[in-house]
């Protein structure tokens, strides 16, 4: 598979264009209800994440939750919804009334791909969402464990060749991030691994791992930051252009010889349909809450870059993720 097809997913965060659609700018216009009194004092507004607590994801929206209740005047409720890689707490975002009071954390690959494949039977599609934000690219990473006799990322994926599916590689679900980089490494390298699905998110992956349930940590750069310090894992590879900042010791695949990049988008929406005004006070929250240098800072602690977009920009993007996927699906759709 040429790189190009899942690089192209990290590289076009430089590259949207100026003239992008709105976020479901068709259905943002509630006849019922203008949203000019939202938020109700006193009425708790909802963020689900559709991974469990401790991993990325939840850790990223619990930074923004206190700066999202003090700019819009309201309890912000962080509500864990894990289990099949995410589908389920997209499905209950998505089936939520459009107003304002239930939003979101969303990631891709997942919520991109889920409902491409009619095998996962998801009750939504891109449209059922109404982003309002992008908050970081995370990039994608391989690791083992501290004592593992390879020590570097060709040792490794020589291994790979040399007995295919010998060795268990973690994801955190079909048709997630790491599905997709296992995917992408088998077809541009040759090493295959037997992926194991951890459908409740990174925490459950990185416990299998440090429980040695599974051989191979495939995560990204926000998962392994701390167990790198704590030297719980050996981190042989980033799946990016650069070296991560947290990671400066770690080579790229590029630097090792593999033309490879992938990893994970994040950011917020909500059900299609918000009413103007309730989308718009959602919108700059987001922003005050993503770029504030707090946030920052700790997201940088945790290995992640601040890469904010706009409503109307992160919908374009999402767009644009979702002809990539369209192209790769079938690396993840056939039995491993």
């Amino acid at each position: 598979m040429p790189r190009t097809r899942l690089a192209a997913v990290l590289a076009a965060a430089t590259l949207i264009a100026l003239t992008g659609c709105g976020a479901n700018a068709g259905g943002s216009n509630n006849a019922n209800n203008s949203g000019t009194d939202f938020p109700k004092k006193g009425k708790t507004i909802e963020l689900i994440v559709s991974f469990s607590s401790g991993g990325a994801v939840d850790t990223a929206a619990r930074l923004v939750q206190p700066i999202l209740e003090k700019e819009l005047g309201t309890n912000v409720e962080v509500v864990n919804k894990p289990g099949a890689g995410g589908q389920i707490g997209y499905t209950q975002l998505t089936s939520a009334k459009p107003d304002g009071y239930t939003i979101g954390a969303t990631g891709s690959p997942s919520v991109v791909v889920s409902p491409l494949d009619p095998a996962r039977g998801a009750k939504y599609t891109r449209s059922s969402f109404q982003p309002l934000g992008r908050q970081v690219i995370d990039p994608t990473v391989i690791a083992v464990q501290p004592d593992s006799p390879y020590k570097t990322l060709k040792e490794l994926l020589d291994a790979a060749k040399a007995k295919p599916k010998s060795m268990t590689a973690s994801t955190t679900g079909l048709q997630t991030g790491e599905h997709f980089a296992l995917a992408q490494l088998q077809e541009t390298t040759g090493a295959e691994f037997a992926p194991v699905h951890f459908s409740e998110g990174a925490s459950q992956a990185t416990t299998a791992f440090l429980g040695k349930h599974v051989d191979i940590l495939v995560a990204n750069v926000s998962d392994v930051t701390d167990l790198n310090k704590q030297g719980k894992v050996r981190v042989l590879g980033v799946m990016t252009a650069e070296r991560a900042p947290s990671l400066p010791d770690v080579p790229t695949f590029k630097e090792a010889g593999y033309d490879i990049e992938a990893g994970t988008v994040r950011g917020y929406s909500a059900p299609a349909g918000l009413p103007d005004a309730v989308a718009k006070k959602l919108e700059a929250a987001l922003k005050k809450a993503i770029e504030d240098p707090t946030v920052v800072k700790k997201m940088e602690d945790l290995g992640l870059q601040t890469s904010y977009l706009s409503g109307a920009d992160y919908a374009q993007f999402w767009a644009g993720q979702e002809d990539d996927f369209k192209k790769v699906l079938p690396l993840v759709t056939k039995k491993d």
